[in-house]
């Protein structure tokens, strides 16, 4: 293995289908080729997919667990008081017909209404999120995978929980969930550097622009990747000419590229030339912002 480096970088975009895993995996190939310690993050815990790229042996698995009240009716006045703390609308009451109830899957467990509640009428319980699972792909690389289960509120927990399983060692690359919500602000909260995979369409455009508006006011520093070049118009270059954002990259628009990614195979094990672009680009990145302390 060559001298460690730390760095953890997010590849995010404003909308789905625009390459974003694509870049993900076949960043993290080119980079264990050469011998990197390196960590990929589906953070995508909806959809995750990163795995289906590679093969290895499952390493951990745990699940992800929330606390949410359970309120014991014998002791509950149905004074309501619970009721108003809780800002999520996560406890229904109508204290006329002494009838209280959890909405689970509205809950955060956030832990409100235990404090509220001055009859000792609430206890707690886990309820699962997800599972977040860790894959050895060889020595020093591995894929971490975030999946929520079907039904929950939000993935932000799990999320969390895959990014810290990944750990502050080695290059961490954390494949985003799609737009602009909290998921995607979780996850490139912790990232010293953003790329922003696009596609040069007024919708690309679009969903470009948000992404880094949002990103503005998080103080995180990006540069843009555009998948599908020579597809659509160049209003997508020149909108990274007025922001001053650097293009970093370009994948072209290929049926060839397609039919490999469709099979759920690595383009960089078929193309040398974008490998070579991948790694580039990231030498690019190290230079400026690698070895970070977060």
């Amino acid at each position: 293995m060559i001298e460690p480096l730390n760095i953890k970088i997010a590849i995010a975009s404003g909308k789905g289908g625009t390459g974003k895993t694509l870049v993900a995996t076949n960043l993290f190939y080119a980079l264990q080729q050469l011998n990197y310690q390196v960590v990929l993050v589906d953070c995508d815990a909806e959809e995750p997919n990163d795995w289906v790229f590679f093969s290895g042996e499952k390493e951990t698995s745990f699940e992800v667990n929330q606390k949410v009240p359970v309120i014991d009716e014998s002791k509950c006045t149905f004074c309501g008081k619970c009721h108003e703390y809780c800002n999520y609308n996560a406890i229904f009451i109508l204290p006329p017909v002494k009838t209280i109830k959890v909405i689970e899957d509205l809950c955060h467990g956030c832990g409100a209404c235990t404090v509220a509640c001055k009859f000792d009428a609430i206890s707690e319980k886990d309820v699962s999120l997800g599972t977040v699972t860790r894959f050895s792909i060889t020595q020093h690389t591995s894929v971490v995978e975030a999946k929520m289960k079907v039904g929950v509120f939000s993935p932000v927990s799990v999320i969390k929980a895959a990014i810290k399983e990944a750990d502050d060692d080695g290059i961490i690359i954390l494949d985003s969930p799609p737009g602009t919500s909290c998921p995607f602000i979780q996850t490139v909260n912790r990232a010293d550097y953003v790329l922003l995979v696009t596609e040069p369409t007024p919708f690309g455009l679009s969903d470009l622009k948000q992404s880094v508006e949002t990103l503005k006011t998080m103080n995180k520093t990006c540069g843009v990747i555009i998948n599908r070049a020579g597809l659509g118009d160049n209003t997508v270059y020149e909108y990274l000419k007025q922001e001053n954002i650097p293009l970093l990259m370009e994948i072209p628009f290929d049926k060839t590229i397609a039919s490999y990614y469709s099979k759920g195979e690595l383009i960089t094990q078929f193309q040398p030339e974008l490998k070579a672009q991948f790694i580039s680009m990231f030498n690019l990145i190290v230079d400026k912002y690698g070895n970070s302390s977060n």
